[in-house]
């Protein structure tokens, strides 16, 4: 989809379709041009309601509001519409801007674009990509409110980056188990830092073993597709902080020995959502070449079950040196993110760490299907992130820790038990249990996001598909700009170590 911004008025500008968006219902509107036609076809203009006019080639679509939350998905279920309609190969829209000189709406259009213009199809013999190919956007807009050149240039620029690397993000999580496998993963990393300006290092079991990253190893013994872990870098000159992510990449979970029931253990592809969305922040940030330092580590591995399986009554040594009593070889991320928390921190002291992690069926169950878990002993950093996802249009809450439920945690055996002892509040005691391996420099500059609910949904939803959503990349995407700009800084520049 090829973008072009113009000052041409729309009605100078020649295209197969124009994109309409009907705010708040306002059919008296001046861009709305079809009235009588709108209102004949039963049009309301209610959030996410399209008409298409054929004779006129206009598509109509309803916002609630100018705020990028309405814009956003409108504009992706409008172009979503169009699928297998090969006639409109070009469009023009104009530019809807909430405030004066604010680009965020005009970044909001784009993100929709291409977010809703998504397909994956790489198994299906019959293709159906989006007909568009070129995009006008006219800076004639809606409101008074006018922008420049440059700042809408530089507001679809990042858009477009930001999506791109959600759908990127998108199909790794889609691909099968038995195509994306932990040395899958970090072939993509590989070609991810050719590409772009990032350095690779990819550690394979032998070095994993030099790492004595014992938990990540348990739960990778079963499988014949030997673990990875992946440390992608971007290191600009002089950065304006440094951040670490991290991201549970599990290209297929059983269960291991505690296995799944038969419908839990489909769509369990997008246990690697967490993983993968660390591969797509990291093509953003290269992208946009934010002057940050970042990070991105991820744990590949898959969780099987065979003569070599890992087993509950087992005690595993984690690379930090503490002892975990495991009772559920189905509480598998924590394990391997523990490995990879400890060997982040121990080759990056950073300003910022955060965690993605499609870690429990619990945060499903608290907060619903769409909506993100985030967790840290910091309540700033926490903010930093929810902020940041309200900006990006993605859904998320905090889940507050508390002493007692870190009670149960508690072992006989070991330092500490994989899972807790009660059967409530499980995404906290998941985000618990991983709170033991940050160590005493990163406590308070640590975010644990659980994604296990918005990562992979079996029906579409606002800007998102059937299948994989890319949860998280855009929230962090967002994270980092601002980081980048200076803004919440917090305090302590960190260094390699």
């Amino acid at each position: 989809m090829n973008f072009q911004l113009t000052n041409t008025p729309l009605s100078e500008i020649k295209a197969d379709l124009e994109i309409i968006l009907v705010i708040k219902q306002n059919l008296d509107h001046p861009f709305v041009q079809d009235k009588k036609l709108l209102k004949k076809a039963g049009f309301s203009g209610t959030q996410d309601e399209t008409c298409l006019l054929i004779e006129k080639n206009r598509l109509y679509v309803g916002a609630g509001s100018l705020k990028g939350n309405d814009i956003r998905p409108a504009v992706a279920v409008a172009i979503r519409s169009l699928l297998g309609k090969k006639s409109y190969k070009s469009m023009k829209l104009g530019t809807y801007l909430s405030h004066p000189r604010c680009t965020a709406t005009l970044r909001a259009m784009v993100e929709g674009m291409v977010l809703g213009s998504y397909t994956f199809d790489t198994y299906k013999s019959k293709k159906s990509k989006c007909p568009v190919k070129k995009v006008i956007l006219s800076l004639e807009g809606y409101t008074k409110h006018e922008v420049s050149l440059e700042s809408a240039s530089r507001a679809l620029h990042n858009g477009e980056i930001a999506a791109n690397a959600t759908n990127f993000t998108r199909d790794i999580v889609n691909t099968t188990p038995e195509d994306c496998t932990p040395e899958t993963l970090a072939k993509i990393a590989k070609k991810l830092s050719k590409q772009h300006t990032l350095t690779c290092n990819i550690l394979t079991p032998k070095a994993l073993k030099k790492e004595k990253m014992g938990s990540l190893l348990a739960v990778a013994r079963a499988s014949r597709h030997k673990p990875r872990v992946i440390h992608l870098t971007h290191a600009p000159k002089n950065p304006k902080a440094v951040v670490t992510l991290v991201g549970k990449g599990l290209t297929y979970d059983s269960g291991g020995l505690s296995l799944k029931p038969a419908d839990y253990m489909v769509t369990m592809k997008s246990d690697k959502s967490g993983g993968s969305a660390v591969l797509g922040i990291m093509k953003a940030v290269a992208e946009m070449n934010l002057p940050i330092e970042v990070h991105g580590f991820v744990g590949a591995v898959e969780n099987m079950i065979g003569g070599d399986a890992y087993k509950p009554d087992d005690v595993l040594t984690s690379k930090s040196g503490k002892t975990i009593e495991v009772r559920n070889t189905d509480a598998e991320g924590r394990l391997v993110l523990a490995d990879v928390l400890s060997y982040a921190q121990q080759e990056v002291q950073a300003d910022y760490l955060f965690d993605f992690a499609t870690l429990t069926g619990a945060c499903v169950v608290g907060v619903g299907q769409y909506t993100s878990g985030v967790m840290g002993n910091s309540p700033k950093v926490v903010e930093k992130v929810l902020e940041s996802a309200d900006n990006a249009g993605e859904l998320a809450t905090a889940l507050h820790f508390n002493r007692y439920l870190e009670k149960t945690l508690k072992s006989e055996i070991a330092d500490i038990c994989n899972i807790s002892s009660t059967r409530y509040g499980g995404a906290i005691t998941a985000g618990l249990f991983l709170s033991e391996f940050i160590d005493t420099t990163h406590k308070n500059r640590w975010a644990h996001i659980d994604i296990a609910g918005p990562a992979f949904v079996e029906s579409a939803w606002g800007e998102n598909p059937h299948g994989a959503s890319g949860a998280g990349v855009r929230t962090m995407v967002r994270t980092l700009e601002k980081l980048s700009r200076g803004a919440g800084h917090n305090g302590v520049h960190g260094t390699r170590k």
